[in-house]
């Protein structure tokens, strides 16, 4: 086990419903990164926004942004994930893909869909965690919305994992729970987090302000950014989350539960 690891936040403005633009952009983003980084995270929905259009974008596995993720990962020897809206057997979902160099990967489709919204009639639910593996690290990966909802992230007993990140297009005028939930995450699962927000107006002119976050598992803040474009690498410590683990072992008197009625 690698006791650090790298994340690379990439906070940026989004092209409106422009998968081209979006890809050259992020393109010109991760080439520009040269320090050390295992990860790369992109917002949600990276490809497109926040649309609900998913018949007019949608994308297949065998898609341009698929491929042009297997690409760069390779280019870069780096995992690279942010989520895509992606068609499949006839469903759409807002779906997170964690792309590895050898062109592996694997998917989390969200779960929470955003009602207010109207993501729940244009796309199709998710129904199991995506739990990666990166040299020893344990990295739970979700979508935005599924941040207002503890229990899908609750750690089990045997802490199943060291880090949870959030990839999101997360409106400004609620920034107050982003910033105070992701706090309250790291906190009560005693692990990093990493809420990677976008920036600038979308084609519905809601505005975003960023606020990429990491937090500590005590719920330190160690990196924010508010209304500016960024690209920030922190390392994380898995010496420091190990040791918080052990000197407030609060683990050990979680309630056990079961999560009932998953959709299919």
């Amino acid at each position: 086990m690698n006791s650090i690891l790298n994340f690379t936040i990439v906070q940026s403005q989004l092209h409106w419903e422009n998968r081209d633009a979006n890809l050259q952009m992020f393109e010109k983003k991760i080439r520009s990164i040269s320090g050390k980084t295992e990860v790369i995270l992109l917002p949600e929905t990276f490809t497109t926004g926040f649309s609900m259009k998913p018949k007019a974008l949608a994308e297949t596995m065998e898609g341009e942004t698929v491929q042009w993720m297997k690409r760069m990962a390779a280019e870069k020897k780096v995992i690279i994930a942010g989520s895509v809206i992606i068609e499949e057997e006839g469903h759409f979902y807002n779906r997170l893909i964690w792309m590895l160099p050898n062109g592996h990967y694997g998917v989390y489709n969200k779960r929470h869909r955003f009602a207010y919204a109207g993501e729940d009639k244009e796309f199709s639910s998710g129904n199991k965690r995506l739990i990666a593996s990166v040299n020893g690290w344990k990295i739970n990966l979700m979508v935005c919305y599924d941040l207002r909802f503890p229990v899908w992230a609750r750690q089990t007993d045997n802490q199943e994992y060291d880090v949870l990140v959030y990839v999101a297009n997360w409106p400004e005028r609620r920034s107050h729970a982003w910033k105070t939930l992701l706090q309250a995450r790291a906190i009560e699962n005693q692990c990093y987090v990493i809420g990677v927000n976008r920036v600038g107006n979308d084609g519905n002119q809601i505005h975003y302000a960023g606020e990429s976050m990491v937090i500590d598992p005590l719920g330190e803040v160690l990196y924010t950014k508010k209304d500016q474009e960024d690209i920030f690498t922190v390392s994380l410590n898995k010496e420091q989350l190990d040791c918080v683990r052990e000197k407030l072992p609060f683990w050990k008197d979680a309630d056990r539960f079961m999560i009932l009625g998953d959709e299919e």
